[in-house]
Formats: structure tokens, C-alpha cells, sequence
């Protein structure tokens, strides 16, 4: 179970992390920054971390992800293809909506919450990763 969440949560890590990445490079739309932003957190906060390291922490996020939606089909739910996409929906809709308080708490340039353009660019990040988590689940589980 860890080690299917794990997987499924890196492939959709990553497909999230380079589209935000390229989106950003693209427009100028800081989407990428936003995602990959720590600077609110106590301690940490204040480091200027490597990139490598903020793909990390974006990780363990999604591996956590990952990791939940593999247990809930192994251990709990029953598995139907329609349940798979409503838990990625609903996980990936809690994760999507971290684009409010990331944005508040952002210390550095991020973009604005009334930026309906970036909210888009975030949301059709997060449906990708939604699509991921379940296409990666069914292909390796």
C-alpha cells in the first residue's frame, strides 16, 4: 500500500510540478513559485532552499496524497472505477484549494487571490494531477 501510494503520488507530483513549472515559465503567472513555496513556515520558512529541496517538500505532500488514496481502496472503500475518480476529485479539490490560504501567507511574489487567470492555471494543474492519480493507480495497482 505505501509503496503503490508512493508511486502514484510521485507520477502526480511531477506531472503537477512541471506543468505549474511551465506555466509559470510561459505566462510570467506564478503558479510554479506558489506551489513550490515554504517561506510562511516557521523555521523552515525563512531558508532559502535548493530546488531540489522544494520539489521534496512538494513530494511528501503528495506522497501523502498518494499514500491515502491507495490505503482508502485497499482497506476501506469498495473498488469501482467511479469511486477511484470521486476520491481524486475530492482529494485533489482539498489540495487545489490551498491556493487561498498559500497565496495569504505567501511572504514572497505570488499571485494576487482575485488573479482569476492563475486560479485557472491552478485549477487545471490540480485536474491533472487529479487524472494522474487515478490513471497511475489503475496502470500499477
Amino acid at each position: 500500500m505505501i509503496r503503490w501510494g508512493l508511486f502514484i503520488g510521485t507520477s502526480s507530483g511531477i506531472v503537477l510540478g512541471l506543468y505549474m513549472w511551465y506555466v509559470e515559465m510561459v505566462t510570467g503567472k506564478e503558479v510554479y513559485t506558489l506551489l513550490m513555496n515554504v517561506d510562511f513556515i516557521p523555521i523552515i520558512g525563512g531558508i532559502d532552499w535548493p530546488v531540489p529541496l522544494e520539489w521534496f517538500f512538494h513530494l511528501v505532500i503528495s506522497w501523502m496524497i498518494g499514500i491515502l488514496y491507495a490505503y482508502v481502496f485497499m482497506r476501506k472503500w469498495k473498488e469501482t472505477n467511479r469511486n477511484r475518480w470521486k476520491l481524486a476529485i475530492v482529494l485533489t479539490a482539498i489540495a487545489a484549494s490551498t491556493y487561498i490560504p498559500l497565496t495569504i501567507f505567501a511572504i514572497k511574489e505570488t499571485p494576487a487571490l482575485t488573479d482569476w487567470t492563475a486560479i485557472l492555471y491552478w485549477l487545471i494543474g490540480h485536474v491533472l494531477y487529479a487524472i494522474t492519480l487515478k490513471k497511475s493507480y489503475d496502470r500499477f495497482y
